[in-house]
């Protein structure tokens, strides 16, 4: 034990034992100024100084150098010159000050160690704490300000720890970490720097420190900790960025508050960064910035009152948000360019002064149960990039959701609430999916789709658009099923001129203008649309073109909309057409409820034309459903049947015109509660990606329940060479909803002959469950005949005996080649001598009433052209 007395002693202290120097009477009292080198050089030992000052020359150099051993200076005073740890020293500092050094006050090389316990470090020309090497330090309450430089240095293979430690006023960062250096922070404040709070650079050989993917992911997933980890710390008022990683290092920050930065909160350059429960909030720049390699994620935070973006994403970078807040942003809240790639799972984005989210260029968004709230602009803008959108929420936006790109972005079971303008809006040449959700009280449109646009709308409901519901703008052709449209102030459909597109199985009620609007040329396909309680059902140009096929209206005061007889397509002006086949079910009126009597339907059965060998079949198993019938109201079992039906034949050979007629049947016999058809085809079925398929088939499936699901072309989903197509599963879905709901539907699967043995064979479970095929033959010449008489009865023309002739000759004569259509060839070859008649009554000078009507053996096409 060494008792110095008070005085100033100018010489220089060298310590090699272990031996304990100390203060006589108290801090201050003591001064060794060295003339030239240190003022305490330790070599070895375990010596403890306690309360001297330690004075360096004037022209810089360490005042303190520790070369060796493990020495304590306790509530010591460095001044002049820094104080060096090198080699394998290992020095422990308690209460003690180091200020007004001409370069770094604390510098710890090589594989030495220090230990800093309420320390204070201030008032130097360069940097405070200084590691390299391989050098550790534990820095515990502790404080470094006023220096030049930056807080902290580290770089090499240096480990830092810091507790309870106080970094302000800096002219450069706070804290700066040169890769692969490692470093944890707990409880610290980084503030009023001249840079930024935490940089994170790359050191010399230091590419690639961050590992590889896979080291990355298993240090994500708990295996290991993140090079460099900020808890519980504060970095604010910075002169630039509040943190900045330009490297491909690993980053943490938990419970961490960033806030009234120079410049952006937090911006990644490379590397993997984490903020676990991290508030950015009060920067004048962007909340969080991803860039160039970047993987960020953002979890269970709040990003708010930004000066520009809550979230910018650009080059490959990938951001994934969960659970977080992103608020009041000058910018957009969350932009994303380049080809990044940016995740959102049960998310909030509210008050954005632009849009809520943004992506564009090649870069993707997944979005998943995220609300978007009160965005001046669009709640969701895609340019150009491609996005998912599931269960999410967009609400009092000026435009909820905007798409305008070539992919075909997804948007399931969504909401868009109260948006100023448009709901959704698909751009021109758009081609999205909207799957479920709901739009609900748009000031404008419900539903925009711009020109060329071709999405797929299904079981979307529309409700409370000051504007029209669904808007179909000119050019484009969506595909629109189940979707619900009421309470509009305007249209609920609008069709624009020369727009096309099916809307199957809609419905649409209480519009303030038509229900539906169909403008000049264009020609959408309306099967099945229910209207009802609304005043008027249909508006549309002179020369529209739509087709209505069996729809409805129900409680509208002006009815104008064609609604077709059962197993008839309305012709756009309101004149009665023949349905697909070219052939009638009966009489007008023939829709009716399911309770038709037996001997009509049979009656109406036996007057279609031709079908000789299908009516017999037909007829026959009506006996024996009857005596099924029987049966059950006798209190029997019933035999083991099939009622599902394979129908072979070629097109317009009457098949759905029978199927309809069948489902009625069994509904009158009480085997089926409603005997509706349901048309189906592969489009209708087979999803566009995994997963899409058996939802769609089922919700097919559930429509066609109490009546009969008739599936078109149906070999078309066992397509031939393509085991992995996406009809397969299809299949599998039909096969169990048929076994669970055999009682409740009948199936019928339609197609060409050979074809519809390959779709048998596809599947084990269709040859048990379709068990009799009905064979559709082609018609005959005198069948067209009678389709072509039929039709012209219907209108309103007579066809005379040398007509009929010049009909059979014409239809002898006609090559039957894979494209003669049957009852579709006899109806437009009626249409034809429609026209040939106009053209050549025009010519009369004052035709008379049999003029009018007959029709000759002139009009026939043959005879024409011949």
């Amino acid at each position: 034990m060494i008792h110095v007395q008070p005085g100033v002693y100018r010489e220089s202290l060298i310590l090699d034992a272990s031996v304990t120097v100390l203060a006589e009477k108290g801090p201050g009292t003591v001064r060794i100024v060295a003339p030239h080198g240190p003022a305490l050089s330790v070599n070895g030992g375990t010596p403890v100084v306690r309360e001297i000052t330690f004075e360096g020359t004037p022209h810089g150099g360490a005042s303190v150098l520790i070369g060796g051993g493990a020495p304590v200076l306790e509530a010591c005073t460095v001044t002049g010159g820094r104080v060096d740890v090198v080699r394998d020293a290992t020095a422990e500092f308690r209460s003690c000050t180091v200020e007004d050094t001409t370069d770094s006050g604390v510098h710890v090389t090589g594989t030495a160690g220090v230990v800093m316990e309420d320390c204070v470090i201030r008032s130097g020309a360069g940097h405070g704490l200084a590691l390299s090497d391989a050098a550790r330090a534990d820095v515990r309450r502790t404080t470094v300000e006023r220096v030049t430089g930056s807080g902290v240095v580290m770089a090499g293979q240096s480990l830092g720890t810091f507790d309870d430690f106080t970094v302000r006023h800096t002219g450069d960062a706070a804290v700066v970490v040169h890769t692969p250096a490692r470093a944890v922070l707990r409880g610290c404040r980084l503030h009023d720097t001249g840079a930024q709070g935490l940089r994170v650079a790359g050191g010399p050989g230091s590419a690639g420190t961050a590992g590889t993917k896979t080291d990355r992911d298993s240090a994500a997933a708990g295996q290991e900790e993140p090079q460099i980890r900020l808890e519980k710390c504060e970095v604010f008022r910075t002169g630039l960025e509040g943190v900045l990683v330009g490297a491909a290092a690993e980053l943490r920050l938990r419970d961490c508050h960033v806030r009234e930065t120079g410049g952006a909160g937090v911006i990644v350059a490379g590397g993997r960064t984490e903020l676990d429960g991290t508030r950015v909030v009060d920067v004048p720049g962007t909340g969080v910035a991803a860039m160039d390699t970047a993987e960020l994620s953002v979890k269970g935070g709040t990003i708010a009152r930004t000066g520009a973006n809550g979230v910018h994403g650009t080059g490959t970078c990938t951001v994934l948000l969960t659970g977080c807040e992103i608020s009041t942003t000058a910018y957009t809240a969350l932009h994303f360019g380049g080809s990044a790639r940016a995740e959102l799972r049960s998310c909030t984005v509210r008050d954005s002064a632009q849009h809520a989210l943004r992506v564009e260029s090649a870069a993707v968004l997944v979005a998943e149960d995220t609300r978007v709230e009160r965005a001046r602009m669009t709640g969701v803008d895609v340019l150009d990039a491609d996005a998912v959108l599931r269960r999410c929420v967009i609400s009092d936006t000026e435009t909820g959701i905007r798409l305008d790109t070539g992919h075909r972005p997804l948007l399931k079971d969504c909401e868009v609430l109260r948006p100023a303008g448009t709901g959704i809006e698909l751009a021109a040449g758009t081609g999205a999916v909207v799957l479920g959700g709901r739009v609900e009280a748009a000031g404008s449109a419900g539903v925009f789709v711009d020109e060329r646009g071709e999405p797929v709308i299904e079981d979307l409901t529309i409700a409370d658009a000051k504007g029209s519901g669904l808007v179909i703008w000119s050019g484009a052709r969506p595909r629109v099923r189940a979707v619900t449209v009421a309470g509009t102030g305007k249209n609920g459909v609008y069709v624009g001129e020369g727009a096309a597109g099916l809307l199957e199985d809609c419905s649409v009620s209480a519009t303030g203008f038509p229900a539906v609007y169909v403008g000049a040329g264009a020609s959408p396909v309306l099967r099945r649309l229910l209207v009802h309680d609304t005043d008027e059902d249909l508006s549309q140009s002179d020369d529209a073109a739509a087709r209505f096929e069996q729809c409805r209206t129900r409680n509208v005061k002006d009815a104008t909309m064609p609604t077709a007889a059962e197993g008839e397509v309305a012709a756009p002006a309101g004149v009665p057409r023949a349905a697909a086949d070219g052939q009638s079910t009966g009489a007008p009126g023939a829709q009716t409820a399911a309770g038709d009597q037996l001997p009509e339907l049979l009656s109406e059965l036996e007057r279609l034309v031709g079908l000789e060998g299908v009516k017999r079949e037909v007829a026959s198993m009506t006996k024996v459903m009857q005596m099924v019938k029987r049966r059950q109201e006798a209190g029997l079992q019933p035999p083991p049947l099939s009622r599902h039906l394979i129908f072979a034949g070629n097109p317009g050979t009457g098949k759905t015109t029978v199927a309809r007629l069948y489902g009625r049947l069994l509904a009158a016999l009480g085997l089926l509660a409603d005997g509706h058809l349901v048309e189906a085809d592969r489009s209708a079925l087979v999803g566009e990606y995994v997963g899409h398929t058996a939802p769609k088939t089922t919700a097919v499936f559930r429509r066609a329940l109490g009546g009969v699901l008739f599936i078109d072309e149906a070999y078309a989903l066992v397509p031939e060479g393509q085991s992995n197509d996406f009809g397969q599963e299809a299949i599998s879905t039909l096969v169990k909803l048929m076994e669970d709901h055999r009682d409740d539907v009948v199936v019928i699967a339609a197609g060409y002959p050979a074809d519809m043995e390959r779709l048998i064979d596809s599947n084990p479970g269709l040859a048990s469950r379709f068990t009799r095929t009905l064979g559709f033959d082609d018609y005959s010449s005198a069948d067209l005949v009678r389709i072509v008489e039929h039709q012209a009865s219907r209108h309103e023309y007579s066809i005379g005996d040398d007509t009929a002739s010049a009909l059979l000759a014409h239809f002898e004569s006609t090559d039957r080649t894979e494209r003669f259509g049957n009852g579709r060839t006899a109806r437009q070859t009626f249409q034809r001598m429609t026209e040939h008649h106009a053209i050549r009554v025009a010519e009369l000078a004052d035709p008379g009433a049999g003029d009018l009507t007959a029709l000759l053996p002139a009009d026939v096409p043959s005879a024409v052209t011949g």
